[in-house]
Formats: C-alpha cells, structure tokens, sequence
C-alpha cells in the first residue's frame, strides 16, 4: 500500500481495555495520517442497550463504510457480529472489494470442567487448522467465531481472529489517561476483589489448572502485526480457519494467581495469611455471579501462538511479570473502594 493511500477503519469497544489499548496503538502507527478512524463510544449509560435496533444499525452503518474493522467489543454479542457482517456483505456487493474484519474472541473458548483440580496436556497450536475444527460448538464464544469464520468461507469478508488468553496488567496510554478507556481486565481483578471482599484470597479447587497469560501491551501489538502482515503480505497471512491467533507468552495455574493475591493483601495489611483458601460453593455465586462464573476461574486452556510469531509478533512479557502485575492491580482496586466508600 502506497504511503497515498487513505484506508478507513471502524472499531468497537474503544472505551474497553483492549478496544482503548488497540486503537491507542492505531493513533501511533507509523501510517496513522493515512488512517481514517471511526470509533464507536458510548457512555455507561448507553452500555445495556447496544443490541437496540437503533444501535445495531449504527454499528451495520458504520461497518459498511469500512475497508478495516476492529471488532473489540464483547466477544459473546452475536446480535452486534450480525450486525457487522451485514454491512460488510453490503460493501462487498456495492464495491466488489472484500473487507478485513481483524475480531476479538477469547482463549475461554479452549476451557474445560476442571474445577482446578488438575493440569489439562490439552495444548492448542493456531497452526493446527484441524485441531481448531475440533473445538465443540457449544464452547464459549464459538457460536459467534464460526459466524466469523462463514463470512470468510463465502468469500465478501476477509477474517482474521485474535484469541487472547489471560491478559494483564494496567494500561496506561493516552486514552486511559483522557478518562475514555478501561484500564483493568476482568479475569484477574474478579479474584481480586473477591480476595479483598473475603479478606483473605481465594481459589477455585486446588488452583492446579492452568492457562496460558499474555501483557496487554503485547496483545495490542499483535493486533498491529495482524493488520501490518494483511496490508504488505495478505497472501502470506492466514486468514479464515487459518486465520486463528492466539495471544500468549507464559502459562502460569491459578494458584499461583490466587498466592500472588494473598502475598499483596499480607503486604498490604488486608490479610495475615498469604495462602488462599478454596471457594465454598456460596462464594462462587457470592463473588461472581453464579456458580458456573465461579468455577471458569478453574479451567483448563492451554495453547501455542505460532501462527502469530510466524507473522513477526515478538512478545515480551512474561509469567514472572504477570505475578509482578497483581500487587499493583490489588493496590490500584483498594482506591477505587476507598474512593466510592
């Protein structure tokens, strides 16, 4: 692509933690002048009706105009996937061109019923399409990836998928800093602030399941080599059921995540004892939700991000880092409870 070039491009959840970090990453691309960016925002408040007809074709509008988009919304919305591919098949038909959807799934959708009480050998490869196949089309987030891998098998869509797995640590670019986007994840402040809510931290089971980790500085940066590898080789990069990219670099178990909690709550002078203690039944619907959200937090998923280092992504956080990532997040939680008490 020609430096002349104008390209536009649509993304979601640019108030969330990866939409913001993803496209803060965008607003500093070596092209950002060449870049024409539409982003979908919306207020808390607007936050419960995004599958409102009037929204749904807002985001059908919005995607229609765009050669690129982002999707970094709810991995789960099938109604607002619709809604984006409709207005992607709309442009491919008026054009004739074939549109890049680059969408957000989750590495949940490899996770299994261990309950932590034991380490899966399961390990996904993105290289090994037929592996990919095999996951059940009733896990988590499949229903709307298979959505996306049907656009590009009928040809009006070109779809590449990231899958991260437990992203960490606080963002901190610009956009965080304007107030606009989410600076925490979800997976590790769950058990935070179940750990500060029960004064000492918790684990599902004996937290001997494991996962896969990944900084969200590096998952957005994936994101880029995704985009930068279809512009300059879209030949050369896989897209479709060959177009699955797992975010990971480290695997920790779920014990150590509850441990780290406990070692920053002694620290801290919220607890006296650094060992976590497992969830009692209550707990799980107590802290998060239900009881099948209690026991997520002692899964399985396990995988290998080959495909996108194959395409030059080179993270560079660690397991170690993540662990040193919780103290800080355990802090940052205790202000924001100070803050609304």
């Amino acid at each position: 692509m020609s430096s002349e070039q104008r390209t536009s491009i649509f993304l979601t959840g640019a108030t969330g933690y990866i939409g913001g970090s993803v496209l803060a990453r965008l607003l500093k691309h070596p092209r950002a002048s060449t870049l024409d960016i539409y982003a979908l925002v919306r207020s808390p408040e607007k936050a419960g009706i995004l599958n409102s007809s009037s929204e749904l074709d807002k985001v059908h509008d919005l995607a229609e105009k765009a050669q690129v988009i982002f999707n970094c919304a709810d991995a789960d919305n099938e109604e607002m996937i619709k809604a984006i591919l409709n207005g992607m098949k709309k442009r491919h038909k008026k054009t004739g061109e074939v549109p890049v959807l680059i969408h957000t799934s989750g590495t949940g959708v490899l996770t299994d019923n261990a309950r932590g009480e034991y380490a899966s050998e399961t390990v996904y490869s993105d290289l090994n399409v037929e592996q990919i196949k095999s996951i059940p089309a009733t896990a988590i987030h499949r229903n709307v990836d298979l959505r996306v891998i049907d656009a590009d098998n009928n040809h009006f869509a070109r779809c590449y998928i990231v899958i991260p797995s437990t992203i960490y640590g606080i963002a901190t670019h610009a956009l965080v800093e304007a107030g606009v986007s989410n600076p925490h994840s979800d997976q590790i402040p769950a058990l935070i602030k179940a750990a500060l809510a029960r004064k000492r931290a918790g684990v599902v089971g004996q937290g001997k399941a494991l996962w896969r980790d990944v900084h969200i500085d590096d998952i957005a940066e994936l994101y880029m080599i995704v985009f930068d590898s279809h512009t300059e080789k879209p030949d050369k990069t896989g897209h479709g059921w060959e177009g699955f990219y797992f975010g990971e670099n480290g695997e920790h178990s779920w014990y150590q995540i509850s441990k780290a909690i406990g070692e920053a709550l002694v620290e801290l002078g919220i607890a006296k004892d650094a060992e976590p203690t497992t969830f009692i039944i209550e707990e799980l619907v107590q802290y998060f939700g239900d009881e099948a959200k209690g026991w997520y937090s002692g899964t399985n998923s396990r995988c290998r991000s080959d495909r996108g280092r194959s395409i030059g992504w080179k993270p560079k956080y660690t397991t170690e880092d993540m662990l040193k990532s919780i103290k800080p997040e355990v802090e940052a939680l205790m202000k924001q409870q100070g803050e609304k008490a």
